[in-house]
């Protein structure tokens, strides 16, 4: 028969109440703003790691080699979701970008032709991400007549993810590599942290490090609670005796 501990299951239950009572204020909206302490964790996670994702000064070094490198393609604007007309009026943001930036581009329905400077072209987009990542969206909408800078600014991921394919196809590697690198590090990152404010890991490292020992110490809580009431139970684990051959 188990043998049962009062004390364990004592010990086992005072832990699972605290545990439940912990999580009860986790989920409380007592958290800066008004957050509760999920929300205010992952706040906090967003912006540190938008503080560590700034790689536009590292792509305008990188872009200065391809100052003056002529590129000229055609690509179409449509998506598989889209509804009438949307292709053509994804089109015709588009071609604001590059006649901003110097280039030439003609809309034809959902086709986009593009003539330009490759490097002038990738600085503008450097620009206007830079703006972007700094949460200045009024730069965008003064820029190109824009009353939504994040519709306006996704044009440039549109239209740079076909020209990657493009100029792959042709066999220019190297200009698809710095247009997917723009792509993924200075206009994705831009677009997906704007509006988010950028933090250093050096100004939040006590609070950082005291949450992540809070959540190693807060699933080991809930472990020994479950221990204790099995425990208190008469449900515990022990050495099998060895048998001693006769």
């Amino acid at each position: 028969m188990a043998q049962t501990s009062k004390k364990a299951l004592s010990i086992g239950f005072f832990l699972a109440g605290s545990f439940f009572g912990v999580l009860f204020l986790i989920f409380m909206p007592i958290f800066g703003g008004g957050m509760n302490g999920l929300d205010y964790a992952d706040d906090m996670f967003n912006k540190l790691s938008k503080g560590s994702s700034y790689f536009i000064p590292k792509l305008s070094d990188d872009n200065k080699q391809f100052m003056g490198r002529p590129i000229a393609v055609s690509i179409t604007m449509d998506k598989p979701e889209d509804k009438p007309g949307d292709a053509e009026q994804r089109a015709e943001m588009a071609s604001k970008l590059f006649i901003a930036a110097g280039a030439q581009a003609g809309v034809n329905g959902a086709e986009l032709k593009i003539e330009g400077d490759l490097g002038k072209i990738v600085e503008a987009a450097l620009q206007d991400s830079d703006a972007m990542y700094k949460n200045e969206g009024q730069k965008i909408r003064e820029k190109y007549g824009s009353d939504d800078e994040k519709k306006m600014f996704r044009q440039w991921h549109n239209v740079f993810s076909r020209i990657d394919k493009g100029l792959k196809k042709e066999g220019k590697i190297e200009e698809a590599n710095l247009v997917s690198n723009v792509m993924k590090k200075a206009v994705e990152t831009a677009y997906n942290y704007y509006g988010v404010e950028a933090q250093s890991v050096a100004d939040k490292a006590v609070l950082m490090t005291g949450l992540l020992v809070f959540y190693v110490a807060y699933t080991m809580w809930w472990g020994f609670a479950i221990f204790y009431m099995f425990e208190g139970v008469g449900l515990t684990m022990k050495k099998a005796k060895v048998k001693k051959e006769v």
